[in-house]
């Protein structure tokens, strides 16, 4: 026992040593991809009927007019102290705009994963519990719909049914406009719990609904094929027809043997479906008017808003390859077929 987590512990550090190699290359890149983008932000921050006077003070100030080699040295200093300045369009610290903007991302990430399961889950089951019948192939077609359609338009198609023709949810927004938002730790739907405040878990709720059942639908193409798929491989496996034939319950080995080695591997998989919604959830925030971090990003790359974009980007891939490198240890530790 002791080797194993010696073993493990081994594997946990070579993991946390790459993390830094990672966040390097990510910072670089982003970076120099927004040296080389075609755009200057001082326009984008005065206009481009500015006066020269003007442009070169800003440039000074903003730093623009040191070579590349000095920016992106005092650019990985500051990200070494967790300094992303100061945004160019608002003069608002970087760190506070992420910092208030995330908990909508992740409220909605959290809300459309859970619709994700639920929805995926039981279409997994249905599918294998009716193998080669016209449900299994219905629920097959389901998975393969969900996963192909662009979730920015999978989220204009709900807003046109759901917000325009039958008018039960709001087209986008978090939150009514003109109501004052409980806060406390700037998840609306924990705030409205913590304060008290039914009226406001119910409008929170009524925004959440369609953005996240929509996002979740979308995403449940990929967990009710993994279940299917690893439920039906581990239900042929050799150890099963060994249990069976010791007479014990296809209950008790359904729930104790055969379910939780197929949910093995789907850990791995929400891992990776989580850090796809950084990604994804970009167009998605934009198409419902959703004020988390992918709305930010959206903002701040059209105002050629370098700090806040660098930001981030960075932060963005601190939290993905963090995740990563929880659900690697997690594989790691509950399955003993991984060789670490």
């Amino acid at each position: 026992m002791s080797r194993n987590l010696n073993k493990l512990l081994n594997y946990s550090l070579l993991k946390i040593s790459l993390i830094p190699l990672m966040l390097w290359i990510i910072s670089s890149l982003v970076f120099i991809l927004l040296r080389v983008a075609p755009g200057d932000p001082v326009d984008a921050i005065l206009g481009s009927g500015a006066n020269e006077v003007s442009r070169e003070i800003l440039r000074n100030k903003l730093g623009l007019n040191e070579s590349l080699i000095n920016q992106y040295f005092s650019y990985i200093n500051d990200i070494l102290h967790l300094n992303f300045g100061l945004s160019l369009s608002t003069e608002e610290p970087v760190l506070n705009i992420i910092l208030n903007s995330l908990p909508a991302s992740l409220e909605l990430g959290f809300f459309s994963i859970l619709s994700a399961i639920l929805i995926g889950f039981p279409l997994g089951f249905l599918g294998l519990m009716k193998r080669g019948k016209k449900t299994d192939y219905f629920v097959r077609i389901i998975g393969i719909a969900t996963y192909a359609i662009p979730p920015f338009w999978g989220a204009m198609l709900a807003q046109l049914l759901f917000s325009v023709y039958l008018n039960i949810s709001p087209v986008g927004g978090r939150f009514p406009i003109f109501q004052q938002q409980p806060q406390v730790t700037g998840f609306l739907v924990l705030d409205s719990i913590l304060s008290n405040n039914i009226i406001a878990l119910k409008d929170c709720l009524y925004h959440l609904a369609l953005p996240s059942i929509t996002l979740g639908f979308l995403l449940s193409g990929i967990f009710s094929r993994s279940l299917r798929v690893n439920l039906d491989k581990t239900l042929k496996s050799d150890y099963v027809s060994a249990a069976v034939c010791r007479g014990i319950s296809r209950k008790k080995i359904f729930l104790n043997h055969a379910l939780p080695n197929a949910l093995l591997p789907i850990v791995t998989i929400s891992g990776l479906t989580i850090a796809s919604l950084a990604g994804g959830a970009l167009l998605f925030e934009v198409t419902f008017s959703w004020p988390g971090i992918a709305l930010r990003l959206h903002e701040a790359i059209s105002q050629r808003d370098y700090n806040l974009v660098q930001g981030i980007v960075i932060f963005t891939s601190m939290l993905i390859v963090s995740l990563n490198l929880i659900v690697d240890i997690l594989i790691a530790y509950f399955d003993p077929r991984i060789d670490y």
